[in-house]
């Protein structure tokens, strides 16, 4: 039998897989508890349970897009994360940085689009907007920093400026223009973005 614990996260995980589902294909706007309800095959008043309002839910299914499960472990302190921290080859740190990029990007850049497309009337998306890209300027930040103590950036590219960079060609919005306008593969993305970040940072 399983335990309530178990139960109720499965219920969790039956909850945000609709919603993600709901929401990108319907909108902010046109996602409602009980359209998710019914997806999820629970009552009304179990989402509301988990979740009280729908911006809760939609930040929630940014986090488990993000993260790719509903474990409570940052992003960057994840094994995978680990391992390209101990990497000495820049060329390999940017190869890897853009891999897991596409990876999460698969999974949360169209559930962004719907929080960027919201944000223009909701003031709670508009600060869950912010928030997705400061947390996106801090990881990738940190990848630049990787390569700053190995002494890989290019002469006079301050790491700010580094960053920026980053955040522009790693963006959820290009992603999407690429992969849904371009008809580009997420493999396709990768060598694109790896190419041009390794021009764009590293030193020759």
């Amino acid at each position: 039998m399983k335990s309530p614990k178990r139960r109720s996260a499965e219920t969790r995980n039956r909850i945000v897989n609709a919603a993600r589902e709901l929401f990108v294909t319907r909108g902010y706007a046109g996602t409602t508890f009980q359209l998710v309800a019914d997806a999820a095959e629970v009552s009304v008043q179990t989402v509301y349970f988990h979740y009280g309002t729908k911006s809760e839910l939609l930040k929630h299914v940014v986090d488990v897009a993000s993260a790719g499960d509903d474990e409570p472990v940052p992003l960057l302190s994840r094994p995978w994360f680990a391992a390209l921290e101990a990497t000495e080859d820049p060329v390999k740190v940017v190869a890897g940085w853009v891999r897991e990029s596409g990876v999460i990007l698969d999974r949360v850049a169209p559930v962004l689009a719907v929080v960027r497309d919201a944000a223009a009337g909701d003031p709670g998306m508009a600060a869950q907007w912010d928030a997705n890209s400061r947390q996106r300027h801090t990881a990738h930040g940190t990848v630049v920093a990787i390569l700053a103590r190995l002494n890989a950036l290019r002469p006079g590219l301050t790491e700010r400026r580094a960053t920026d960079i980053t955040v522009g060609i790693l963006s959820p919005d290009l992603f999407l223009v690429m992969r849904r306008e371009c008809g580009w593969t997420t493999p396709q993305w990768e060598d694109w973005a790896a190419d041009q970040l390794a021009h764009g940072l590293l030193a020759p």
